[in-house]
């Protein structure tokens, strides 16, 4: 009965491994290279100790878990890599997961913006894809729990009045210089 119970477990761990590109894939596999520019922000990055917040700062702060950035600098030795890297970008956000919001620009320059989520009240991602051939492209990943577009304004806004932490933000002024 366990060598069953055992074989079944296996059987199932394996099918349950997709092979599908995703796009946490994309940025555990990219992280590390030297290409790319990889940021991890937590919510402690948004100081807001000295301000008064209203309800819906409020959970907007508590649906944020994290957010993560991966920046892909386009300079003269790179610019074929540029088109590969947003190509294998926009077809993981192609994916029916990804709902696009909005989209802006065209062609080689522009931003979308997709979520994933049950609808536009329980989402558990928000997707930023922001590019210009001449600079780079980066792909921002807000995660959370029960989000909505309201709390993704709202954080923009707290953003803007507290006193962000800049020391987490470092390495992004690698791809702005």
């Amino acid at each position: 009965m366990k060598k069953l119970l055992l074989l079944v477990s296996v059987v199932l761990i394996l099918c349950s491994c997709e092979d599908k590109p995703s796009l946490q894939k994309y940025f555990v596999e990219n992280t590390e290279s030297s290409k790319f520019i990889a940021v991890d922000l937590a919510p402690s990055i948004i100081k807001t100790d000295k301000m008064a917040l209203s309800e819906t700062e409020i959970a907007a702060l508590k649906s944020f878990e994290k957010m993560n950035i991966l920046a892909f600098r386009t300079d003269s030795t790179n610019s074929v890599g540029y088109e590969e890297e947003i190509k294998e970008v926009k077809t993981i956000l192609k994916d029916e997961s990804y709902q696009q919001l909005m989209k802006a620009g065209s062609g080689n320059d522009g931003a979308a913006i997709y979520f994933v989520g049950d609808d536009d009240e329980h989402i558990e991602e928000f997707v930023v894809l922001v590019g210009k051939k001449e600079n780079g492209f980066a792909v921002v990943r807000v995660l959370g729990n029960d989000m909505n577009p309201t709390h993704i304004m709202n954080m923009l806004s707290l953003l803007q009045k507290s006193q962000v932490n800049l020391d987490q933000l470092k390495p992004l002024q690698q791809l702005m210089n």
